[in-house]
């Protein structure tokens, strides 16, 4: 598992539009207070997740591995 804390999520929205960036590089994500938990990274690596954040607009602000 590896949990994400996101700094801008504010809404639904923009929930969706992490959630859709992460799934494209074959994520499996759930959403939920500030944080994308991803049980399934399909071998995308710590950096390529970062850039999918952030190219959506959202900072990263930490990425913990479980």
């Amino acid at each position: 598992m590896i949990k994400m804390t996101i700094e801008g999520m504010m809404c639904q929205h923009c929930a969706s539009r992490v959630r859709k960036a992460l799934e494209a590089l074959g994520c499996k994500v759930e959403i939920e207070n500030k944080c994308a938990l991803i049980s399934d990274a399909a071998g995308a690596d710590d950096n390529a997740l970062h850039e999918a954040v952030e190219k959506q607009g959202y900072a990263v602000k930490a990425i913990e591995h479980a």
